[in-house]
């Protein structure tokens, strides 16, 4: 195949060969995450950290403001690979059609939090604790 030689060709050729490759690699090693269920998870991360104020500020201290900026980073990274993770599993976990990937992805990482924590209770095999009944169960 030749070389393009033109603008248009050299565009497109860039453009085609992101589009196949829609897995991320680090170091040579492909990390079974798609880029597009991150960006949904990063998204829901940003609508959680806005709207739900899910990562609060408490003071108006130069310092202040930036331990929490630093935090809000810090969960919306997290959120995001918990949603490339855990989007794919849960959706299998609740036999939903794969069309419904990225907004499960937005889910996820919209409440990575809840999400992580209800899937290693599931996974390690953790009993849920019997609900007692009003008063403690004790009988006089």
């Amino acid at each position: 195949m030749p070389e393009p030689t033109t603008t248009a060709a050299g565009v497109l050729t860039v453009a085609t060969a992101t589009a196949t490759s829609t897995m991320i690699t680090a170091f040579g090693v492909s990390l079974g995450l798609r880029v597009d269920v991150l960006i949904a998870g990063f998204a829901g991360a940003l609508v959680a950290i806005i709207l739900l104020n899910a990562v609060p500020g408490s003071s108006d201290t130069w310092r202040e403001l930036l331990r929490t900026t630093v935090r809000r980073m810090f969960v919306a990274f997290a959120s995001s690979l918990t949603a490339g993770y855990l989007a794919p599993l849960a959706l299998l976990a609740a036999q939903l059609p794969d069309s419904l990937l990225l907004g499960g992805a937005f889910a996820v990482g919209g409440g990575a939090q809840q999400v992580l924590v209800f899937f290693i209770k599931r996974l390690s095999g953790q009993a849920q604790p019997v609900p007692q009944p009003p008063g403690g169960g004790a009988t006089p």
